[in-house]
């Protein structure tokens, strides 16, 4: 049976997102690992089933390359906005879709073509854990915990790129505080909101960008004072723009959504 995929990123987060409307998968934590690996398979962060929902327009599930299965993931939701619309699978500019953290809103911003260029997605609301002790061996005694959904640690570092993400990163995924493990981000936060952030993904390791990261990142640098409640969170892979709202509390994040290529691959 050959499966139709479309490769696609978001600020480079890279995942291969299949249409299981069209294409069901039995089993897609099996297909994660050999899909993801970069020299055997297609080579991506991850695998993005888009399906149908009972309680939104559509749904998403998420494996990470490790086969594990995330809870949300803010790039892939911007980038199957993009896809619904542009594989004509749905004429709305204003999408809901049902993930394991709750249903997302989605509005598509088009360009003068017709085609979907940036997406902003309504994360919901933050859950401010707060400032957790992280003891020694881990390079850094403090972090700040913040859930969008799935668990994210924010450490903020004085030079971001004399942290060794590898080793550090690898380390407090696994922290005891942490159960389930965690998603790690290290940021700098510089004047007019500006934030650099790289980040180590639980399931995945380093990756260009995590955009449950980048809110978490923001929410963790206006809950401290180290910014206001409108950042720009600046990943290896490109910039999100990241909105605190204080009317709702919602977080609201944007940014683009690429296409890369179509495929297909035999199961």
């Amino acid at each position: 049976m050959n499966i139709r995929f479309t490769k696609m990123h978001g600020a480079g987060n890279d995942y291969i997102y299949v249409n299981t409307i069209k294409y069901p998968i039995e089993n897609p934590e099996e297909l994660a690992v050999m899909w993801s690996k970069y020299h055997t398979g297609i080579g991506s962060d991850g695998l993005v089933l888009i399906g149908t929902s009972k309680t939104a327009d559509f749904s998403m599930r998420i494996f990470n390359a490790d086969g594990s299965e995330a809870m949300m993931c803010g790039n892939a939701s911007r980038c199957i906005g993009k896809y619904l619309y542009e594989e004509g699978l749905t004429a709305k500019t204003e999408v809901t879709l049902e993930t394991l953290s709750g249903i997302k809103t989605l509005r598509l911003h088009l360009t003068k073509d017709n085609h979907v260029d940036e997406v902003t997605v309504d994360m919901g609301l933050p859950k401010v854990i707060g400032k957790v002790q992280l003891g020694d061996g881990y390079g850094y005694t403090e972090g700040v915990s913040v859930s969008m959904g799935n668990p994210h640690l924010v450490i903020f570092v004085n030079n971001i790129f004399e942290v060794d993400i590898n080793t550090v990163g690898s380390s407090l995924e696994k922290h005891p505080l942490f159960p389930d493990r965690v998603n790690v981000e290290f940021a700098q936060t510089f004047q007019d909101g500006y934030i650099r952030m790289r980040v180590w993904e639980r399931g995945s390791g380093i990756t260009m960008a995590c955009g449950t990261g980048a809110c978490a990142t923001a929410v963790a640098a206006a809950y401290t004072g180290k910014c206001g409640r409108e950042s720009s969170v600046k990943m290896d892979g490109g910039t999100l723009k990241i909105k605190w709202d204080e009317t709702d509390g919602h977080v609201y994040m944007t940014g683009p959504a690429v296409k890369v290529f179509d495929g297909e691959i035999s199961l």
